[in-house]
């Protein structure tokens, strides 16, 4: 009987515990939008007439408009960005921050790492490999994230690469690491596959096989 029971109760669960966490992200991320959309609100107040601060504020209690409207606020913006007069405006907008202290550290430092990661021509969290980590002999996932340069790279002998191991199961949080080129096994799973693989804790094997033949154990990623 009780192990019948414990069969049913970690059915449920598996049924369940998908769908709740699904849910509790979506939340999370609603949050995040309502609190900047909030935000956005409470500074127009300070610049518009009293008798429009009321049905302002009233607004933040709309259920999902604070996403449309940032969603269709960020649409229009990459719509004005995309032409001639909007490339100098935004131009012009850089300009001013980078001028503005403190600000400027901030601002410039978040632009960097957000025009790397969502160019489309850029190769960052493009490519999931194989590294030693934390210790030689132990194997975990990481995701190239660039090449070293500047100062790093002048006190670095021979190619290195610069990846990013992700932790279990929270991937948004990790390390930063600079290993040699030719330690660095690649592998042909997707980075989809690869984070579901992490997240899983090693549970949730990639679905697809690798199209050639696996490397020698010794291979680098540059044999």
């Amino acid at each position: 009987m009780g192990a019948s029971l414990r069969k049913y109760l970690v059915a449920g669960l598996l049924v369940w515990l998908p769908l709740a966490i699904t849910v509790w992200v979506l939340g999370q991320a609603l949050d995040v939008v309502n609190g900047v959309f909030g935000s956005l609100l409470t500074a127009l107040t300070l610049v518009l007439p009293s008798s429009w601060r009321e049905g302002l504020l009233g607004l933040q209690h709309v259920p999902g408009l604070g996403l449309v409207i940032v969603a269709g606020g960020l649409l229009a913006t990459g719509v004005f960005v995309a032409n001639i007069f909007g490339q100098w405006l935004l131009t012009q907008w850089d300009r001013l921050m980078s001028h503005i202290p403190i600000v400027k550290s901030i601002y410039s430092s978040v632009k960097q790492v957000s025009d790397t990661l969502f160019s489309s021509s850029g190769n960052a969290f493009r490519e999931a490999v194989l590294v030693q980590y934390p210790r030689a002999g132990s194997w975990t996932i990481a995701f190239v994230t660039g090449t070293p340069s500047g100062e790093v790279a002048c006190h670095l002998d021979g190619e290195h690469t610069s990846v990013y191991v992700p932790t279990t199961p929270n991937p948004t949080s990790g390390f930063f690491l600079i290993v040699p080129t030719a330690d660095i096994r690649p592998l042909q799973m997707s980075v989809d596959e690869a984070l579901k693989y992490i997240i899983s804790m090693g549970t949730v094997a990639p679905l697809t096989q690798p199209d050639t033949p696996c490397a020698p154990a010794d291979a680098g990623r540059n044999p």
